[in-house]
C-alpha cells in the first residue's frame, strides 16, 4: 500500500483586515537556500493498490476514501469509477471534498481512479483500453499510428473480474450503488460496458462520448445491446460548442452534439429499463467540459443529506 503521490498544489492565503509587519523580501540566492524539493504531493486519505492482469498486465488503482471513513465502522458507501485518472481522479476528489460539504451537498462515496497500464503513457493505455475496435482508418488526422486500437472488451472483463472484485473485498462497498464516469474514449468505454455487460455499473456519467469512433460503431451496435437486469440510469452531458461552426472553440469535424442527441434517442426507445437524460452545457467545448459535467452528475447521482449550502 502506498499513498498516491505526484500533483503539485496550488494554494491561496487571502489576509485581509488585520495590521502586520512585513519583512523585506528574500533575494533570490536566500529564497534558493531556503526551498527544499520534495517528490511530491500525498493527497490525505487516499491509497494506491497494484491489480494485475493474467495476461501480462500492471495496473494502479487509486482510492480516495471519504474523510469520515474510518469513524463510521458499520456504513456502506456508493463508489464511482472514474477513467482517465492522471486528470479526473484529482479533480473529483476535489469536487466531492468542496461541493460535497461532508455528505451536505453530495453524499459521501468512495472514488477509484483507473490510471493507465504500467509502462505505457495515457495515450497508449487509454486508445488500446478504451476503444471497441481497430477502426477503418478513413479520417486523417483522427487515428494515431504509433498506439493499438480496439482492447475494450479485454479491459472491460478486466475490470469486472479484478478491478471490481478487489474494492468490494477491501473497502465497505455498497455494489448496488456502483457508478462509472468517463469523458471522451472513456465515456466511450462506459457507452461500450452499458451496451455489452450493463449490469456492471447501476450509473453512468458519459461526457462528451467519442461516438463517431470507427464509423459510428457504438450506435450500430444498439440493436443486439443486451439489457440490464437493473433500472440504470445514464447521463450524457456535451459542451455546446462540441458541434461544427466557424471559430477556434467549435469542432473541426465531428457534430457531437447531434450524435450524442441522437444516441439518446435509440436508447430512450430501445425497451430497456434505462433512465436518459442529455444535457447540452452552455459555453463549455471538449476540453472544458468535463468539470462542470462531473459536479452536476454528483449532485444528481449522490445527493447529500441537505438542506444545500452555497458556503
Amino acid at each position: 500500500m502506498q499513498r498516491v503521490r505526484g500533483w503539485s498544489v496550488l494554494a491561496c492565503l487571502a489576509l485581509a483586515g488585520c495590521a502586520m509587519s512585513v519583512a523585506p523580501p528574500a533575494t533570490q540566492n536566500e529564497a534558493k537556500d531556503a526551498a527544499t524539493a520534495v517528490q511530491g504531493v500525498v493527497l490525505p486519505d487516499t491509497e494506491s493498490l497494484r491489480v494485475h492482469d493474467p495476461i501480462g498486465r500492471d495496473y494502479a488503482l487509486w482510492v480516495a476514501l471519504p474523510a469520515g471513513y474510518a469513524a463510521q465502522p458499520q456504513k456502506r458507501y456508493p463508489v464511482l469509477y472514474v477513467t482517465d485518472a492522471l486528470y479526473s481522479f484529482p479533480l473529483v476528489r476535489s469536487v466531492r471534498n468542496l461541493v460535497g460539504q461532508q455528505g451536505i451537498n453530495i453524499e459521501d462515496f468512495i472514488l477509484v481512479g483507473l490510471p493507465p497500464q504500467e509502462g505505457l503513457t495515457s495515450k497508449q493505455s487509454r486508445s488500446r483500453d478504451y476503444t471497441p475496435s481497430e477502426p477503418v482508418r478513413d479520417r486523417p488526422g483522427y487515428y494515431s499510428d504509433d498506439v493499438t486500437y480496439g482492447g475494450a472488451a479485454h479491459y472491460r472483463d478486466f475490470v469486472a473480474d479484478h478491478v471490481l472484485p478487489m474494492i468490494d473485498a477491501r473497502y465497505r462497498t455498497d455494489p448496488a450503488r456502483r457508478a462509472f464516469a468517463g469523458h471522451s474514449y472513456g465515456a466511450l468505454f462506459g457507452a461500450y460496458v452499458l451496451t455489452t455487460r450493463p449490469d456492471m455499473f447501476r450509473t453512468y456519467i458519459l461526457s462528451s462520448p467519442s461516438l463517431w469512433f470507427d464509423q459510428h460503431l457504438l450506435p450500430r451496435m444498439q440493436d443486439e445491446a443486451k439489457a440490464p437486469a437493473n433500472p440504470t440510469r445514464v447521463l450524457l452531458s456535451v459542451g455546446s460548442y462540441e458541434t461544427v461552426k466557424p471559430g477556434p472553440r467549435y469542432s473541426t469535424g465531428n457534430d457531437m452534439l447531434r450524435q450524442a442527441a441522437d444516441f439518446t434517442a435509440q436508447l430512450e426507445r430501445s425497451g430497456r429499463t434505462l433512465q436518459v437524460d442529455n444535457v447540452v452545457i452552455d459555453g463549455e467545448d471538449h476540453l472544458t467540459v468535463y468539470p462542470r459535467v462531473i459536479t452536476r452528475a454528483l449532485l444528481q447521482v449522490f445527493p447529500g443529506e441537505g438542506p444545500y449550502t452555497g458556503g
